[in-house]
């Protein structure tokens, strides 16, 4: 069983390692974003709540957010692991996680972080093109798609998300660093934590990220 938390700064690669991720495993690739759009959508009680915060402008609260993990974790398509994507956020997140995961018998046991120095980033960002049907992710830099501007997966237009900028990356990274670095030294302390060098290239990056999921499962 490989539960996995995702980590590492905005462009640092996440995306496409993810993809290849639950590609070859088997397991489903759990974002926030895709976690409450889910929940809102089915009409669950906790997604209704989440619904009337968010419309309101305010941030969902921690209780609230971690219900919609468990919810979501408790699903049948986790039963083999999942890969979580952007949660948790915080330590009391991460502590809420940890007890919440043995109870529903999936508790995490990789923790993997992609790192890339800050002016790299800003150059992947900048060059950053999405899709916004399936969530495929480009670079105009070096990871272009076979067709300028189309997704190779299903065709859609790419595009460029509005804080994919060096302005609004600097504040992103600002508030990542803040909120992130007590993360690495909570994970590294429960001995569950892989430190990865981004700047390998995105092949050579699967290949270590790759060995390392196999002798977990």
């Amino acid at each position: 069983m490989l539960n996995i938390i995702l980590m590492g700064p905005p462009g640092a690669g996440k995306g496409t390692q993810a993809t290849k991720i639950v590609e070859e495993f088997k397991i489903p690739h759990i974002s926030t974003g895709d976690m409450f759009r889910e929940a809102i959508a089915k009409k669950t009680p906790l997604g209704l709540k989440a619904q009337a915060i968010i419309e309101r402008g305010d941030l969902v609260p921690d209780d609230i957010t971690v219900g919609l993990v468990k919810e979501r974790l408790s699903q049948p398509d986790c039963a083999k692991g999942y890969l979580l994507d952007g949660f948790p956020r915080t330590i009391p997140q991460a502590e809420a996680l940890k007890e919440l995961g043995p109870t529903i018998g999936r508790p995490v046991n990789c923790v993997i972080d992609i790192a890339v120095p800050d002016e790299e980033l800003v150059r992947r960002i900048s060059g950053r093109r999405v899709c916004p049907k399936c969530g495929a992710s480009y670079n105009v830099n070096d990871m272009k798609p076979k067709q300028e501007g189309i997704c190779d997966i299903c065709g859609s237009a790419l595009i460029q998300r509005k804080d994919d900028n060096p302005e609004s990356l600097k504040v992103r990274l600002s508030n990542y660093y803040k909120s992130t670095q007590p993360l690495l030294d909570y994970y590294k302390e429960a001995n569950l934590l892989h430190h990865y060098d981004g700047m390998v290239g995105h092949i050579a990056l699967y290949k270590e990220i790759q060995k390392l999921l196999r002798s977990v499962k």
